[in-house]
């Protein structure tokens, strides 16, 4: 308090005022109560009660130190840590440092006006009635100002205890944890869950630029391994989504109930690896499908165009390009034809040779394993 207690060097209040003024006291707290409550809106319900007893006790505390203060018998310590602390409980009762400035200023007028009128009556020098006032304000200058740096510190230490508390919530839901659990984690965190999330996989320097751009509510984490990053975004439209993402290295996942937001993020992880062009994993399903178990894949292509494998390379390369072309256009000639750009005489004597390797391409099940064994190649 070091303004105040330069001013209260320059003051001498004798022992007769320092009286009239305790005695005044208890008056003076209810007035600079009573006046808060009528003028400062936020504080109209607050300060009933045991909030308002609690607050009643902390007036005459600080109206005290201030006297001792005053009468060279304080440093004003306490009321400077209570006041720091004051600030800290308007953040945890949610109100603004707006709201505690203007409850300052209201007491500061009412107090002086109490203590003023105290101190006249008990024969204070009109000289020192101005160092008084000089006082007055300077200690609730100070007060207010520890004030502000509680209310400070407090909403600084609450952001970082929520961003901690959503970091995990993500770590959470991207480790598919069960659906008590993210409930709970998602309380802790004060975030209401939506009906979907999509999970974008990007590089972790691109995470937090694009997370400025999206739904506050979107869950980010840019720490993941291989120098990743992943934001969880909340009932997305996934047109505009993409446009957004469209100068980033992302990947987008599918859109998931909140609870299965693993499921998008596997899936977008899958995608990466698969190949670095993929950028909306809806765009790709048939060779996420068949790149989901590569050793099923491999053994599915190894069974069933294994009548091909006692051919020459080039011969098994030309015979399974028909193959896949006949199959992908349904056994129309002219168009396996166009596709090949061959003639489509060339066509029916190709499929004669594998209707002899295949006797049973009439199948249905060999039809959809040659379907899935040809009709993609996933490297």
């Amino acid at each position: 308090m070091s303004q105040a207690i330069r001013r209260a060097t320059e003051l001498a209040l004798d022992e007769t005022t320092v009286t009239a003024l305790r005695a005044a006291l208890k008056t003076t707290a209810d007035e600079v109560v009573q006046a808060i409550i009528d003028e400062v809106p936020s504080y109209a319900n607050a300060l009933s009660g045991r909030m308002g007893g609690t607050i009643r006790r902390a007036v005459r505390t600080a109206l005290g130190h201030y006297l001792d203060l005053a009468s060279g018998n304080a440093t004003g310590g306490d009321a400077g840590d209570a006041a720091y602390e004051l600030g800290r409980g308007e953040v945890r009762d949610g109100r603004s440092m707006d709201a505690l400035l203007s409850a300052y200023r209201v007491g500061a007028r009412v107090a002086w006006r109490g203590l003023a009128a105290g101190a006249v009556p008990a024969g204070l020098p009109a000289a020192e009635v101005a160092k008084f006032a000089e006082l007055t304000f300077a200690y609730i200058d100070e007060l207010s100002a520890a004030s502000a740096a509680g209310h400070a510190d407090e909403l600084a230490a609450r952001g970082l205890a929520h961003e901690r508390h959503l970091e995990q919530l993500a770590r959470d839901l991207l480790s598919g944890a069960g659906s008590d659990v993210l409930v709970a984690s998602a309380q802790r965190a004060g975030w209401q869950p939506p009906t979907s999330l999509t999970a974008v996989l990007l590089p972790a320097a691109q995470t937090r630029p694009a997370y400025r751009a999206l739904d506050s509510s979107t869950l980010v984490l840019d720490d993941l391994p291989d120098a990743l990053g992943v934001l969880l975004v909340p009932d997305a439209d996934r047109a505009h989504l993409m446009r957004q993402l469209k100068d980033r290295t992302a990947v987008v996942g599918p859109a998931r109930p909140w609870t299965r937001a693993s499921a998008s993020y596997a899936r977008a992880i899958r995608a990466r690896s698969l190949s670095p062009n993929i950028r909306d994993t809806e765009d790709h399903l048939p060779e996420l499908v068949l790149s989901a178990d590569v050793d099923a894949f491999a053994d599915l292509r190894t069974r069933a165009l294994a009548p091909l494998h006692a051919l020459p390379d080039a011969t098994a390369r030309k015979l399974e390009e028909t193959l896949r072309a006949w199959l992908l256009h349904h056994g129309r000639r002219d168009e396996v034809a166009a596709a090949l750009f061959v003639h489509p005489q060339t066509v029916r004597y190709r499929m004669s040779q594998l209707r002899e390797l295949f006797p049973d391409l009439g199948s249905p099940r060999r039809v959809l394993e040659l379907t899935l064994a040809v009709g993609l190649r996933v490297s």
